[in-house]
């Protein structure tokens, strides 16, 4: 099974990189900035389930390789648009899209872009970072990969995802339940971005101080509210369960939207509260607070010329 991974950042260099390690064929397509990076130093983890210097396989855009079997998608969503052309030259009919971004929107994009058999599900939960080296720091117990069929012609490699990948040191999962797994983590994250967004803090804090809590429990109120106006396939009780989840948090954490925020960068808020604004709006759902966190974001893009 060939495998082609878009992008060798936190993400992907992380998975990736452990298939590597466990003998898979995985080639990196990069842009030319990292390729040379990569070339200098190797590919490089440094986690809390062991660290990795791997020799990569790299390409960039539009160098002539062979068509793939998999290509895992792991990029920003506002980059996705470019990864699609990018990754034209490596398709075939053979190939399957599996993509790890957050949110749903991007499934759509996709279809569109290879057909609907050809996008798998997927999502992943991990925390890393790249150093000022391009190190990919990995610090917590959580690092899987998820993926499941969305389409019956999907059974096939999926299952031979799943017995592919049963040895590597990530956590690569198959869940015949994909499409609620996506929807899980999709209200998770629009929550936990939008409140560390909202307060400019980590989850510790805006739950310790009073009236925290409730004003978290009204935001996933909210978004489940748009979810299901649309029938997503929510577990029932799905907030207590995410509450929990958010307060056995590490009292520093932070969403990714947050450390993005904090250095300047661009952020994902259309793909996510700006996606379910729009259900919203055509679904008559009020939802005040996550209009708030929307353009609280958008202010600081503006302000940041962001975008």
């Amino acid at each position: 099974m060939r495998i082609l991974v878009v992008g060798a950042g936190g993400i992907g260099g992380y998975f990736g990189g452990r298939l590597q390690e466990d003998g898979h064929d995985v080639t990196f397509l990069v842009r030319k900035k990292r390729r040379a990076q990569l070339e200098k130093t190797g590919l490089v983890i440094e986690s809390y389930h062991g660290d990795a210097h791997l020799i990569p396989t790299l390409l960039v855009s539009w160098e002539e390789a062979e068509p793939f079997d998999i290509v895992m998608l792991s990029t920003k969503a506002y980059h996705l648009a470019q990864a699609i052309e990018d990754i034209k030259p490596y398709i075939s009919e053979n190939t399957y899209i599996w993509p790890l971004l957050n949110g749903f929107q991007h499934l759509d994009v996709l279809k569109e872009a290879f057909g609907a058999e050809k996008v798998l599900g997927g999502l992943c939960f991990i925390e890393t970072t790249l150093n000022a080296e391009g190190h990919i720091i990995q610090t917590s117990p959580s690092h899987n990969a998820l993926f499941g069929a969305l389409h019956d012609d999907q059974v096939h490699i999926v299952r031979e995802m799943s017995s592919a990948f049963t040895s590597t040191k990530a956590s690569f999962l198959y869940k015949e339940n994909i499409l609620q797994e996506i929807w899980h983590k999709y209200l998770f994250i629009t929550v936990l971005s939008g409140v560390t967004t909202l307060m400019r803090a980590p989850v510790g804090p805006i739950l310790e101080v009073k009236g925290g809590d409730a004003l978290t429990r009204q935001l996933f109120q909210e978004v489940e509210g748009v979810m299901k106006a649309i029938d997503a396939p929510l577990a029932d009780e799905i907030i207590d369960t995410q509450m929990k989840t958010m307060k056995s948090m590490t009292y520093e954490m932070k969403s990714s939207m947050l450390r993005d925020m904090e250095k300047g960068y661009a952020t994902e808020v259309e793909h996510l509260q700006g996606y379910l604004l729009t259900i919203a709006k055509e679904k008559n759902q009020h939802t005040p607070l996550l209009e708030a966190v929307y353009h609280n974001v958008k202010t600081y893009e503006l302000m940041n010329r962001l975008g």
